[in-house]
């Protein structure tokens, strides 16, 4: 990313700062969370560590990451807005957070995605090697995003 974007735009963890509605309006239609609903985003974002793109006061990206801070993290919800896009905010926004002090002890990290395979292989992610040992449960009662 060339040094004029990156005095534009810039990257914090401070979670009141992040534009709650703006977050959920974009998950509730993407293919990964569809139709979520507010309290299920606001919860999420409550118990992970959370991070912001922003261009001056306007928050223009989103990611999280679920972690105990030493063996495993799950990125989440990683996106740019549209208008932003195209611009290499995505992989600068990806490198910050994998290169995040407090994650550095991170032994195992995984994500899911079902159109960016290109962009995490770059950052040293693989499809898994023995899919048949990772298990996941779907609680039928709970919103599926």
């Amino acid at each position: 990313m060339n040094e004029e974007l990156k005095h534009r735009f810039y990257i914090n963890t401070d979670k009141y700062k992040l534009d709650i509605q703006m977050i959920h309006d974009f998950l509730q239609t993407s293919y990964w969370a569809e139709n979520i609903p507010l309290a299920t985003v606001e919860k999420s974002i409550q118990n992970s560590l959370c991070f912001g793109l922003y261009e001056d006061n306007q928050q223009v990206g989103f990611a999280r990451v679920i972690t105990d801070y030493a063996t495993s993290a799950l990125l989440k919800d990683v996106f740019i807005l549209e208008p932003y896009r195209g611009q290499g905010l995505g992989k600068w926004f990806v490198e910050y957070i994998l290169e995040y002090p407090e994650l550095q002890d991170v032994q195992r990290w995984m994500l899911g995605t079902k159109d960016a395979h290109g962009l995490y292989r770059r950052y040293g992610f693989k499809n898994l090697t023995e899919p048949e040992k990772i298990m996941m449960r779907l609680n039928p009662n709970a919103n599926q995003a």
